[in-house]
């Protein structure tokens, strides 16, 4: 393929500003002034509603899910004893270097799509494609394994309350055989019809879910506090002991990581055990889809991004100091560390309202992440790197009804006959390779693009960014090697069907033609 210029026919067609040097047609740029001008077309426009306060709840609601109610016994056990609190705030850390590139970019470039239409407006249009070939993967796969984790939750209420679903209603994990998980389609499909109806309903039910299960949160912290015992504290951070397999544990989120073997206990027990705590963060990204349809997105954006960020990581660490204060970490139990300190302190009310808080707090987490995949999905349709016809808005609602309910039916289908433990990890390695991607991206677009008005500036570029990038690629070394199989054949898939059909059909494509 031939270079060409962004000022001749074949280039961006002028829809991307002059460039001093030619660039090769598929890293050809669409620029940060006709992204915007594409969302004021009547027929693909977004309803903006949202606050800085929805953007916050939207934050906390996909960020507090399993991983507060399981993962805090299992490093404390294994990796970090009662200094896992210092592996939250590492993995805070690593989370906040890219999420204040993520505000810059949602700030000065408010459009649906996230790391997509970033990296559209800074490396080109086949990083884009990729990075939003990614998210799909990414998001797709999120909201199932939530929606299956959330119907086991469910199913064990209702167990205890005398009531079983027959075998072949409880999915794969449940029987062999011909099984489907009839909770988890059905979240699904429910959470899908919500999110037609309206961001603004999306975000009402978001904030209902979000206020029990945060309130559960805080009255296990209160609570929990008059039960801790100070010896339990000592040693803060245990002498290290060699390394500790994690692939025999049970707990779902201990599993993505299987055939890691982590560092046990001393200082750098703290950074191992932050490597593998860091995928309780995951999800924050997910706010920045949603910048088209914020009412203020150059300041809410960043407040949204940040402040949910900062609320989560200060619960992470609340929680842990409570746990490891309540039992010892040796003696705290990796599927449920919070019900069962509660039950070793004879406390067994607040265990059932800790199963019923992670049970409330997977709703939000599969609704959001599924909000996230359908705008993704709709900024590369409305690009024309997939059919366009899934970028139509609905004319009443204001959503992207036509890739909701596209991938909503496909997403239950999917939950309903997978428990895709396996395929898990793919959501990790997705995210990271995200932050890299808007990390690099915020370096190229302050030299390409110094004149854009930043509402929002991320501190010390370049150095940031670079600290990012080494973060996030240090984390993802961590992941088994066979994800990393598994995450190159999908990308390798989405570059074939971007040659075969998202250059042809690209808006830039068809906007340097009619150049």
């Amino acid at each position: 393929m031939s270079p060409v210029s962004d000022e001749e026919p074949g280039g961006d067609g002028g829809r991307s500003g002059p460039r001093a040097k030619a660039r090769p047609a598929f890293l050809r740029t669409k620029s940060i002034e006709q992204s915007i001008r594409d969302t004021e077309e009547p027929e693909y426009a977004l309803t903006r509603s949202l606050s800085a306060l929805d953007l916050t709840v939207f934050g906390v609601g996909v960020i507090i899910g399993t991983g507060i109610f399981v993962l805090t016994g299992a490093v404390a056990r294994q990796q970090a004893g009662p200094a896992t609190a210092l592996a939250f705030v590492v993995a805070g850390v690593v989370c906040a270097l890219a999420a204040l590139c993520y505000a810059e970019f949602a700030s000065t470039l408010p459009v649906a799509g996230s790391a997509y239409t970033f990296s559209y407006a800074s490396l080109g249009e086949l990083p884009a494609w990729i990075i939003g070939w990614d998210l799909v993967l990414e998001f797709a796969l999120g909201t199932a394994v939530v929606a299956v984790g959330w119907a086991g939750y469910v199913r064990s209420l209702l167990d205890n309350a005398g009531w079983r679903l027959p075998a072949v209603l409880s999915g794969p994990d449940a029987a062999s055989g011909f099984t489907f998980d009839i909770l988890a389609a059905a979240l699904v499909l429910v959470l899908t019809a919500i999110l037609v109806l309206g961001m603004k309903l999306s975000a009402r039910v978001t904030s209902v879910v979000v206020a029990v299960k945060v309130t559960v949160v805080l009255l296990v912290i209160i609570a929990g506090s008059f039960f801790i015992d100070a010896d339990n504290y000592h040693p803060f951070v245990p002498e290290a002991q060699g390394t500790a397999s994690v692939s025999g544990l049970r707990a779902p989120l201990i599993e993505l990581m299987a055939g890691y073997r982590p560092t046990s206990f001393g200082v750098e027990g703290i950074f191992t055990a932050a490597a593998v705590v860091f995928f309780a963060f995951i999800g924050f990204d997910v706010v920045a889809t949603a910048a088209e349809e914020t009412r203020n997105p150059q300041h809410d954006m960043p407040r949204g991004i940040l402040g949910s960020l900062f609320i989560c990581t200060a619960l992470y660490v609340a929680v842990s100091i409570v746990v490891t204060g309540m039992e010892k970490y040796s003696r705290l139990s990796i599927d449920a560390p919070l019900a069962d300190a509660f039950k070793a302190t004879g406390h067994p009310f607040y265990a059932g309202l800790i199963s019923f808080g992670a049970a409330v707090g997977l709703t939000t987490v599969c609704m959001i992440l599924l909000l996230g995949q359908t705008r993704v999905f709709f900024a590369m349709s409305r690009d024309g790197l997939l059919p366009r016809v899934f970028a139509k808005v609905h004319p009443r609602y204001g959503t992207p009804y036509r890739s909701t309910v596209l991938l909503g039916v496909i997403i239950a289908v999917v939950s309903g006959f997978t428990s895709i433990k396996a395929l898990a990890a793919l959501v990790n390695i997705g995210t990271l390779f995200a932050f890299v991607v808007v990390a690099l991206g915020i370096v190229v677009l302050r030299r390409t693009r110094p004149d854009l008005h930043r509402a929002f500036r991320a501190p010390w570029v370049p150095v940031l960014p670079a600290v990012s990038v080494a973060a996030s690629l240090w984390l993802m070394l961590n992941l088994p090697a066979e994800t990393w199989v598994r995450f190159a054949v999908w990308m390798v898939l989405g570059v074939v069907i971007y040659v075969l059909y998202g250059r042809r059909h690209s808006r830039e494509t068809e906007a340097g033609s009619r150049n």
